[in-house]
């Protein structure tokens, strides 16, 4: 923000919509209050059994969930909603006081907040005696950087405080999905937020950035190879690693075509590698060994614009691969195994809004395998969480689907800020049409 909008935003209005969360909080409740005592009661009593009744009975009592997570969202954006009208009041306040500081030391300030030194306060006598006195006139500038300094700063201070709200009012909209996979009652990854920070200073606290995307351009290693192994330890898993690199050829590039952003990357590899991780630390259990030879290619390209994206993949392999795996830990819980020998093509697609992204594998192999898995695990490098399942059966020839689903929390939350932003504009503008 700037001074000018510091100076005339009219703060009343967050106590006026943090009053009409807190009553949206009540009308939930007596949503979830009438829909406990009529719908979900159905499924409690013994005049309905079997499998229809158990799906209700988890469809219902999601639905019920949902509204008890509405209730704790909407006070949440409620008190945020007041704890930053205390705060922007208080800065107000400074950024008011140091403005008639600077004016008392002989300073204007205008309506844009621009410090200037006020000659018209002089007489005739003193403003040629300045005009004519470099130290006189090196004082004034001195003084004007001083004092404008010590307003930006108190705009800045505003600004910074404006962020920490629009980033705490996003985390608060955001489903966190503490009750969810089996943990709770909670079946929607975008629902409601059972679970909102309810204080700015720790739900406007700033998302980890986004990893920084390699430079465009060409890389190009091998032949490497090496082997290493560790037991568990304390908090870690055993961990067992040999590779014997050939080459590794990777190439990207982007481009911004008018509003939308394009980008692509291929990646060449051939060699061997094998790999096994183990354990059970309070991370969780893993239980992971995989085995591959031969070569590998991809090539993907996206195109985004704002919060919507869109891809496309083709990937490769000759060779022969073997793995099974079980994990359960907070970021992974996938279960799956595979063996193939042979060559096969994948082709994939799928499209992303808001942080949020869905896609569908198919593969042609040509040779015998089979392959299953199903689950979620993050990505460490994108911080996406991928979520999805994949089938495949050849006795000689033959082939997989699969299903690809991501979540990107940072963008899920940004996109809910953004939100968050144009509501509150409406919000602003639609009360100005009552002043």
């Amino acid at each position: 923000m700037n001074y000018h909008e510091v100076m005339t935003t009219d703060l009343g209005l967050l106590s006026t919509a943090a009053g009409k969360w807190d009553e949206m909080a009540g009308e939930f409740k007596k949503v979830e209050t009438r829909y406990g005592d009529t719908v979900q009661k159905i499924t409690m009593g013994d005049s309905w059994s079997g499998v229809s009744a158990g799906t209700a009975h988890t469809s219902f009592k999601a639905t019920r969930y949902e509204y008890t997570a509405a209730q704790a969202e909407a006070k949440a954006i409620a008190g945020l909603l007041r704890e930053a009208h205390e705060k922007f009041t208080d800065l107000k306040k400074k950024l008011e006081s140091a403005r008639d500081d600077a004016v008392a030391a002989g300073m204007t300030v205008s309506e844009q907040g621009r410090v200037a030194f006020d000659y018209a306060k002089l007489t005739p006598a003193e403003r040629s005696a300045y005009h004519h006195d470099p130290d006189g006139q090196k004082a004034i500038s001195d003084a004007v950087t001083k004092w404008q300094q010590h307003i930006d700063d108190r705009v800045k201070a505003f600004d910074e405080v404006d962020q920490s709200v629009k980033t705490a009012l996003g985390h608060a909209s955001a489903d966190s999905n503490r009750d969810a996979f089996g943990k709770g009652a909670d079946e929607s990854l975008t629902g409601f937020n059972a679970h909102p920070e309810t204080t700015l200073a720790k739900a406007g606290t700033p998302d980890k950035p986004e990893p920084a995307k390699k430079p465009d351009g060409t890389t190009f290693t091998g032949p490497d190879a090496g082997f290493s192994i560790s037991g568990t330890k304390y908090g870690k898993e055993g961990s067992i690693k040999a590779y014997a690199d050939l080459w590794h050829a990777t190439a990207q590039g982007s481009t911004d075509l008018g509003p939308m952003h394009l980008s692509g990357i291929t990646d060449v590899y051939e060699g061997a590698r094998a790999t096994g991780n183990y354990g059970l630390t309070d991370k969780g259990f893993v239980a992971k060994a995989e085995v591959s030879a031969g070569l590998r290619a991809l090539a993907e390209g996206r195109a985004e614009h704002g919060n919507q994206s869109v891809y496309g993949r083709a990937e490769g392999f000759v060779g022969a691969e073997a793995g099974v795996n079980a994990k359960a830990t907070r970021e992974e819980a996938t279960v799956g195994a595979k063996a193939f020998a042979g060559a096969k093509g994948t082709l994939a697609a799928g499209t992303e809004t808001a942080g949020i992204g869905v896609g569908l594998t198919a593969e042609g192999w040509a040779g015998p395998g089979a392959e299953a898995w199903w689950g979620y695990k993050k990505d460490d490098k994108t911080g996406d969480y991928k979520i999805g399942g994949k089938a495949g059966l050849s006795p000689v020839f033959g082939g997989a689907v699969g299903l690809e689903i991501t979540v990107n929390p940072g963008k899920v939350a940004k996109a809910a800020g953004d939100v968050a932003d144009t509501v509150g504009d409406m919000a602003h503008e639609v009360g100005s049409w009552f002043d």
